[in-house]
């Protein structure tokens, strides 16, 4: 079977194209390697999308955009993408499991994951003190003392969420000011239990079988010093899922697709939205922009 349409990845981008799709009755469905949400699944509390002014978790969020899609009878299947192959006018997806999925289009809205910091101990103790999710693993530090790492508007958010929990949390930045939005940075500088820690890179992440504490470098004394912690919440920014469609596809360096204003990339066929997309504002709100618009693109282009 030939569909008209694979949508990869179930966060908001690819939930509001579902919705879009399946009111043009677009023949296709969506397909998830997890769980449809994406990183707001993840995210404790969103107040800027329009309409929730009292702000709504990140978990009931997605299970109102899961429901809409579904209403309008786009299936959301599990499978993960290994590759995509153009062959003639359509295009097919290789699934990691040897299954061939067959399309017209693919709109791709894989989002974006967490960057690590690439330090002595990170890889080895995640799961063990390390996290990139505050939301997920917040309760277990309770009355524990945890590092924040970063400094925009993730770090700053997850460092006040993990104050519920924690009694005594450190903000690390690189800096000497933080990027996140005035709003975030107030609540922040007026919370107790949080302690900024400025000019400061994190160089190893010490403990054997649990987080034991972290080695500092003062980037503008030179100084090392040793940080005694619970638990480390890295938040230092984000890189695209596209390793299966670089190449194919016109990125820039760090794998976001360049698309036109259609969400078309530069391959005929298939189209970004999301996080995944080379774009400013990496929000839900634009995320769900962009997936109306590439669903409306594809039925423009296939008619």
């Amino acid at each position: 079977m030939i569909y008209d349409v694979i949508i990869i990845g179930a966060g908001p981008a690819g939930l509001a194209a579902a919705i879009y799709a399946g009111r043009a009755q677009v023949n296709g469905f969506v397909l998830e390697k997890m769980s449809p949400g994406g990183q707001v699944l993840i995210t404790d509390f969103v107040e800027n999308y329009p309409g929730f002014f009292e702000g709504i978790s990140g978990f009931e969020l997605v299970e109102k955009f899961t429901e809409h899609a579904k209403k309008f009878g786009m299936a959301i299947e599990n499978g993960e993408v290994g590759s995509i192959e153009p062959v003639g006018e359509n295009l097919n997806i290789h699934l990691t499991d040897g299954k061939t999925i067959t399309t017209k289009t693919v709109i791709v809205a894989t989002g974006a994951t967490h960057k690590k910091l690439g330090v002595k101990g990170e890889q080895e103790l995640t799961g063990r003190g390390v996290s990139y999710c505050a939301t997920c693993d917040g309760p277990f530090f309770r009355d524990q003392v945890v590092a924040v790492v970063g400094g925009g508007d993730s770090a700053v958010q997850e460092a006040i969420f993990m104050t519920k929990f924690a009694k005594k949390v450190y903000l690390i930045h690189r800096r000497d000011e933080l990027r996140a939005i005035k709003i975030l940075q107030e609540r922040a500088f007026s919370n107790d239990k949080i302690e900024f820690i400025w000019n400061s890179t994190v160089e190893e992440i010490i403990g054997k079988d649990q987080v034991e504490g972290i080695k500092l470098l003062n980037k503008v004394s030179g100084e090392i010093s040793t940080l005694k912690v619970d638990g480390v919440f890295i938040f230092i920014g984000i890189e695209p899922t596209t390793q299966f469609i670089r190449g194919l596809v016109d990125t820039d360096e760090r794998g976001f697709i360049k698309t036109d204003e259609w969400m078309r990339s530069s391959r005929q066929g298939i189209y970004a939205a999301g996080d995944c997309r080379k774009k400013p504002l990496l929000q839900i709100v634009t995320a769900v922009a962009e997936g109306a618009t590439a669903a409306f693109a594809v039925e423009h282009d296939l008619e």
